[in-house]
């Protein structure tokens, strides 16, 4: 049997010292995560969290840079594993009257203070893990690695942007 995990993008948004989450309805309660979702079928990493971004929080999103490449599976031993691409850069203002993804009850700004203080309320640990290394990545001035990082095959056709 081959194992497959579920692969997820993420995007890491920062403005004025306040990051831009979701709060959203899960089979665990109302949770915070970074603007998030699962990568569908021909579609790129970077599509992905564009699309996932403006779903999620009406917010258009630009992808300067890749933050990182994130292992998880929550303790459930038939919990899947997911494979999460993080990803961050710029949100445009919101466009007015766009309707959010269904479960999510509102995307808003918020420090990394006060988002650790509300660690119990996360979708999961990646949650503070990303804006951790976000935070030490820009303080260290690592930069943010490219997007071309990321390769896309053409025969990758993404149905959502028309591009790759």
């Amino acid at each position: 049997m081959v194992w497959t995990p579920r692969v997820t993008v993420a995007a890491v948004i920062e403005r004025d010292g306040k990051f831009l989450v979701i709060e959203e309805d899960t089979g665990d309660g109302v949770r915070l995560n970074q603007p998030a979702g699962h990568l569908e079928a021909g579609e790129s990493l970077e599509c992905a969290v564009r699309r996932e971004t403006l779903e999620e929080t009406a917010h258009p999103f630009v992808p300067s840079g890749w933050l990182g490449t994130y292992l998880w599976r929550p303790e459930a031993a038939d919990a899947p594993t997911f494979l999460r691409f993080a990803f961050v850069g710029e949100a445009g203002q919101p466009i007015p009257g766009r309707a959010l993804d269904e479960g999510i009850r509102r995307a808003f700004w918020i420090s990394a203070d006060e988002l650790r203080a509300r660690q119990a309320e996360h979708r999961s640990p990646l949650v503070m893990r990303c804006v951790d290394d976000y935070l030490r990545a820009r303080a260290s001035g690592r930069p943010w690695l490219a997007l071309d990082a990321l390769y896309t095959h053409t025969a990758i056709v993404d149905t959502h942007h028309g591009k790759q």
